[in-house]
């Protein structure tokens, strides 16, 4: 049976679960939970059953589901270990995985769509203020990441030696996310350096947001493309 990844194009989380199938060469069906639709797709009766914390990606495999997109990609590192999302040694696995954590954990929670939608419908934030809400933590994500990979000697042709790997799936959408919201990514140049390297492969293309069956938008990597 072909596995089932619950996923919404512009959905970070689902972005880096999408990269990591393909980079591991696995098929899988997407089944698209739009997030603005009817009140959100995610907390319909139907998906709620599958997936309580409503929220993608879910990714379904005969009896097995699993949420958290690290999670999912873990899994399917130890399923299928090759080609490797992380390096073999214990200390520069820790250290991939907190640069990752840094991506998943700090930067973006703070910036997801719910959260977005209290400020504005609970709070009555404005939109303006949402939006510099949300570059700001952007922001200052970027900033600490950059300093980090810009000295780091793991660093090669991508941010750990010459393969994507976990840190990219992470990075990669995070980087669609500060684009779309035109923040200023011109002084993070090793982080820019990478995220075009990536954005040559076509295990990351496929995975971004304008080549998905639920696409609503156009690629904001396109105008630096030109």
């Amino acid at each position: 049976m072909t596995p089932k990844l619950y996923s919404f194009w512009r959905s970070s989380a689902a972005f880096r679960v999408r990269i990591a199938l393909n980079l591991k060469d696995i098929d899988y069906e997407i089944i698209p939970v739009h997030l603005g639709k009817n009140g959100g797709e995610q907390l319909s009766d139907a998906y709620s059953n599958k997936n309580p914390n409503c929220l993608v990606p879910l990714y379904e495999s005969n009896e097995i589901r699993i949420h958290q997109s690290l999670a999912i990609i873990e899994y399917l590192e130890e399923i299928q270990p090759e080609p490797a999302l992380l390096p073999k040694s214990p200390i520069d696995r820790a250290w991939v995985r907190s640069i990752a954590m840094d991506i998943s954990s700090d930067i973006h929670p703070i910036n997801n769509v719910r959260v977005l939608r209290y400020l504005t419908k609970k709070l009555g934030i404005s939109s303006e203020a949402k939006d510099g809400w949300y570059a700001h933590w952007i922001q200052m994500g970027l900033v600490s990441l950059e300093k980090q990979l810009s000295s780091c000697p793991r660093v090669g042709k991508f941010a750990y030696g010459n393969h994507p790997g976990l840190i990219e799936v992470c990075l990669v959408p995070q980087l669609f996310n500060a684009l779309s919201a035109k923040v200023d990514v011109s002084p993070h140049r090793t982080l820019m350096r990478i995220f075009h390297e990536c954005m040559q492969l076509p295990e990351f293309m496929n995975a971004s947001w304008e080549n998905q069956i639920d696409a609503e938008g156009l690629n904001p990597v396109a105008p630096l493309q030109k």
